[in-house]
């Protein structure tokens, strides 16, 4: 049976080689660049975000500006009509007819009648 070892020395490797082998698989067998030796412009610059929906938007925080998953419960009668209405919204070819852009027409509707800001 071999010897024991503690976990900081079985981490450690055994050779050069075997800590570059180790380090050619980490890294994808590319040699490991500096921060140090690369030169300001040679960096890649930060990417600015064009004026956009978050532009005017900017009470919401950037990793929010799409659409959030709400869940609810409602009447069963209520979760029928709704979606009575969007199928036959549907047929029709009359937008809004998915169920959730005429929820959220409502729920707009509903927020500006009440005064509340979205």
């Amino acid at each position: 049976m071999s010897e024991r070892r503690s976990l900081v020395e079985g981490l450690k490797p055994a050779t050069p080689e075997q800590q570059k082998a180790e380090e050619a698989f980490v890294f994808g067998n590319t040699p490991r660049k500096d921060d140090a030796s690369e030169s300001p412009a040679s960096r890649p610059r930060p990417i600015v975000r064009e004026e956009g929906s978050h532009a005017e938007r900017p009470h919401l925080l950037p990793q929010i500006s799409n659409r959030v998953p709400l869940t609810t419960r409602t009447r069963p009668e209520v979760a029928s009509a709704l979606k009575r209405a969007s199928l036959q919204r549907q047929l029709a070819g009359t937008p809004p007819f998915y169920v959730q852009d005429i929820l959220e027409e409502a729920l707009e509707a509903w927020l500006q009648q009440n005064g509340y800001e979205y």
